[in-house]
């Protein structure tokens, strides 16, 4: 199977099962893999790999909660998704648990929109994408507003090729909700700074592979 194939069936996989990729399969001609490979080249401006010891433990496992919806579509921009919203860049690196960068991990996102409601219907602000050659990845997007019940909160999937999946959450520091929220943990905290035009966030997801 091509490097491509692979990564069609890991795609379908995470977020579809069998029939997600039979659906991929069939929809994957050699014009949308070319456009699809290229525009998962590294990303030279991302933030380089962090530094971290052998034996890292994994990132912690959370629910996916009520509103994944399989099969997103490839992208790593969702701010054209909505109309307001506060900025926010995320970026950061996916690691094996020995602190190798792990390439063509494939993430997958999905949050609430800056009112706290998903899009259940459709895929705004919900999208899957993959690192480049060094395990950095990008994603351009805005803060999620809290609804009741939770924190702020981001979804997201992690697969290194071929390894388990992660299905974990990424929350914001300083949230007067963090402690009152019953699944926040402070080890899924990004780190967050005020950018000119909104935010900028960061995140390492130590995953098995």
């Amino acid at each position: 199977m091509s490097d491509e194939g692979r990564l069609v069936s890991r795609r379908a996989l995470l977020i579809g099962g069998a029939a997600a990729l039979a659906a991929a399969c069939s929809r994957s001609s050699p014009q949308t893999q070319a456009t699809a490979s290229a525009s998962r080249a590294p990303d030279t401006s991302l933030t380089p790999t962090p530094s971290c010891e052998d034996g890292d433990e994994p990132t912690i496992a959370q629910t996916e909660g009520p509103y994944f919806t399989p099969d997103s579509p490839e992208k790593s921009d969702f701010t054209n998704d909505v109309d307001g919203g506060t900025k926010l860049i995320l970026t950061g690196s996916v690691l094996s648990t020995s602190c190798e960068p792990v390439g063509q991990a494939l993430l997958d996102f999905w949050h609430a929109d800056d009112t706290g409601n998903y899009d259940n219907e459709g895929y705004n602000l919900r999208g899957h994408m993959f690192t480049g050659d060094e395990g950095n990845y990008r994603l351009h997007t805005i803060v999620p507003a809290l609804y009741t019940g939770r924190t702020r909160h981001i979804h997201v999937k992690v697969q290194a090729p071929n390894g388990p999946v992660l299905t974990t959450q990424l929350y914001f520091p300083d949230e007067p909700a963090n402690e009152s929220d019953s699944i926040y943990s402070p080890e899924l905290v990004m780190d967050l700074r005020d950018t000119s035009d909104g935010k900028a966030g960061t995140f390492t997801f130590v995953v098995g592979t």
